[in-house]
């Protein structure tokens, strides 16, 4: 029996115990690492996904396909994808205007050649086949280039089964089919809701209405998905959906200025559920353990 004071601890084992314990937290945290907490208010029953630059790649797919095509055709790239840019700007403003919206709706040749014919007038060209030609070798290189985000297939095939999956998505109807089609998502969705084809596209309220009837969810019930404030997020959130915005860095149109960055989003406006730079950053909260 030891009588008296206990010895004290060495400065070397009391070291030693410091940096046990440290690399026994170290080793806690890597097995079971800590799971970011949830904004959801609840765990939504459906999730409606926009498509271009949320699911796939489209405006770094656009940015070849414009290169390519002049290219091909025997003009600078850097020039005249300026210039397209330029015309596009202008364009824009018409195309949902009596005179180009119902044929837009339908098919996107129409509108891609008159952008395209007025590229060329702005370097003292008027030739309407070169335009056509032009237009058609555009949308070709485009479609092929446009791919998945590297973390959309594995996450859709996941949350299938255990969420109702809807697209939502803006765009002529035989090109946002044909996107569909060649990136070989149709089965994940039920519905697919399609601009082109319902005559009206986001963010119109009317939308959202279909939306909700067709899911048979509403509010908070519902998840939206998507990398436009102002057509994905912001009317959402008006409908009491809950809206997560992806913001890539990519998120730039060609149509954009030099110094363009990703949307911001306006001042005053709601804040939405979250926001996330990958898909993979959905996982945490969809998928609790």
């Amino acid at each position: 029996m030891r009588i008296g004071p206990e010895p004290r601890t060495s400065t070397v084992e009391a070291i030693k115990g410091i940096l046990y314990r440290a690399d026994l937290t170290l080793a806690l945290r890597v097995s079971f690492p800590l799971v970011p907490q949830t904004p959801l208010t609840a765990l939504p029953k459906g999730i409606f996904f926009d498509l271009d630059d949320t699911l796939c790649a489209y405006w770094d797919a656009c940015k070849v396909g414009l290169r390519r095509a002049f290219e091909a055709h025997g003009h600078e790239p850097e020039v005249m994808v300026g210039h397209w840019a330029a015309a596009f700007r202008d364009f824009s403003k018409e195309i949902k205007s009596p005179d180009w919206y119902s044929g837009y709706l339908l098919s996107g040749e129409r509108t891609r050649t008159e952008q395209m014919r007025r590229a060329l007038l702005r370097v003292g060209v008027e030739d309407a086949e070169l335009a056509a030609r032009l237009s058609q070798s555009y949308m070709e290189e485009r479609h092929r280039e446009l791919n998945l985000f590297p973390d959309a297939m594995d996450l859709l095939t996941d949350l299938k089964g255990r969420y109702s999956l809807g697209l939502m998505t803006n765009g002529p109807a035989d090109i946002q089919r044909q996107e569909v089609e060649k990136l070989e998502i149709g089965h994940f969705f039920d519905p697919i809701l399609i601009e082109g084809e319902m005559g009206v596209g986001k963010p119109k309220p009317v939308v959202f209405d279909r939306a909700e009837a067709l899911m048979n969810l509403t509010g908070a019930e519902i998840l939206m998905v998507g990398n436009s404030y102002s057509h994905d997020i912001r009317p959402a959130l008006e409908r009491g959906w809950q809206a997560i915005w992806i913001r890539r860095p990519s998120d730039v149109p060609p149509s954009a200025n030099n110094d363009a960055v990703p949307e911001e989003r306006p001042t005053d406006s709601p804040a939405p559920t979250a926001v996330i730079s990958q898909l993979l950053d959905l996982r945490p909260w969809l998928f609790p353990s």
